[in-house]
Parts: structure tokens; sequence; C-alpha cells
């Protein structure tokens, strides 16, 4: 699940303008996430959306993690990486996206099953939140 929404928010950032999620909640059956958007989601972007992703899990993205000091980290968002954590770890899915976190993945992105968001909700703060699946 959590690869899922790793490759679910690079997508968010390439395609729709997403700066980063702004709040997650995994869960083994169903997750959400927030973001910032510059305009609200249509039926074909939330379709486009659960394409492209499912596009990248059939790609079989092999996922690795590395460390780095924080020093060599700058070209990482490191908003969620506590500022006294001085060794940093990246996970990256193949040469799609890389990020730094400290959660748990699989080893290849066809372990994942396929994505389905299950609602999109603009919310009263102004950011629209994905709640998805994998099955």
């Amino acid at each position: 699940m959590h690869t899922a929404e790793h490759i679910l928010t690079a997508i968010m950032k390439k395609h729709f303008g997403a700066p980063r999620n702004l709040e997650l909640h995994l869960n083994e059956k169903k997750t959400k996430c927030d973001y910032d958007l510059p305009q609200p989601l249509s039926a074909p972007d939330v379709d486009r959306i659960q394409t492209l992703v499912n596009q990248e899990i059939a790609n079989k993205h092999t996922v690795s993690f590395s460390f780095m000091k924080r020093s060599e980290a700058s070209a990482y968002d490191l908003w969620k990486v506590p500022p006294e954590v001085e060794d940093i770890r990246i996970v990256s899915i193949g040469d799609f996206d890389a990020q730094p976190c400290r959660g748990s993945h699989v080893a290849n992105t066809s372990e994942i099953g396929t994505f389905e968001i299950a609602s999109v909700e603009e919310r009263e703060s102004g950011r629209t939140r994905v709640r998805f699946r994998v099955r």
C-alpha cells in the first residue's frame, strides 16, 4: 500500500501540479491522501490518475533504498524528516521516483496489485482528498 502511495504522489506531482501529499493515512484496506491542487480533479482526471498509477505498477519497477547524509539530500523534499535525523533513507522506485521514507515497501511494483481510486473529495480546506485501495 505504501509503495502505491509513493507512485500516486509522484503522478499527482508530475501531472497535476501537487507539491506533495499534505496528509496521509495508510490502512491495509483503504488509504487517503490529501493534495493541494491548482484546480479540482474532473472524472477524466481521476480515470487518468488510475491508469497512470497502474501503468507504473505494471512496469515492474524494482524498489530499493539507500542512505545519504542530510547535507547530500538537498534535492529531496525533506519536510517529513525530523530535523535531528542526519542519515536519510531514500526509497527509489526504479527510475520513476525517489523520495525520503522510513516506511515498509514491496521489493517490486508487480507485488502491489491493481490500484483503484475509491473516491475524490474537495475538502473545505481547499485540499483534494483521494481515497484508494489496491486489490
